[in-house]
């Protein structure tokens, strides 16, 4: 439907045409009084034409989230108590404290060698009490082999001119030694292991 208003001519041509039409035809008559009471339309408003939406990218994937770095674990310290307990254990049987901490300048080689002999003993007594070992490696000493790519770093150290990465040829100068049980005795409750050697006092 046009929204456009007649100009004045066209609406008295309109005017007149109607007003004979009412005389001339009842049932016109009867449709203007209709109109007359029940109110003319009111004029649509044009519809608007819907805004023309730019299509939206989808939205790239978010980067994956690193996880962070596993925490580096604290250096593991050696239980004080074993290790004092063990020294104790050596200067109780072989004087070991008393050997070590003395100035053996002022001695020949054959006081030295045996006051060495008695702390030998006693050492050697203290470990196969309460120690057992075995070799790292298998092989005699002086023998040739070769260290295969993954090898244990901690339980062999190579030495020399090392070059590259293994496998790695060698001659074996020390087979190592690994504990295998500890058996250090146990401690009674209120014992003071920083106490390695009773200071003695004779009456």
């Amino acid at each position: 439907m046009s929204t456009n208003s007649p100009n004045l001519l066209s609406r008295l041509s309109l005017a007149l045409a109607s007003f004979f039409s009412i005389l001339s035809r009842p049932g016109f008559a009867a449709d203007v009084e209709r109109l007359r009471r029940e109110g003319w339309p009111a004029p649509v408003a044009p519809v608007a034409a819907a805004p023309v939406v730019a299509p939206v990218a989808p939205a790239a994937p978010a980067a994956p989230v690193a996880a962070p770095p596993a925490p580096v674990p604290p250096p593991q310290l050696a239980p004080e108590t074993a290790a004092l307990q063990l020294l104790g254990l050596l200067q109780r049987e072989a004087r070991f404290i008393d050997f070590v901490q003395e100035d053996v300048q002022a001695y020949g080689d054959a006081e030295i060698g045996a006051a060495a002999r008695v702390v030998h003993e006693g050492c050697r007594k203290v470990l196969r009490e309460h120690f057992t070992f075995e070799p790292v490696r298998a092989e005699a000493e002086g023998s040739r082999l070769t260290l295969q790519p993954g090898f244990d770093a901690a339980a062999v150290r190579v030495t020399g001119h090392v070059v590259g990465q293994p496998p790695f040829t060698g001659t074996l100068g020390h087979r190592g030694w690994r504990a295998t049980e500890t058996r250090l005795p146990k401690l009674g409750q209120g014992h003071d292991a920083s106490v390695l050697a009773q200071a003695e006092v004779e009456l």
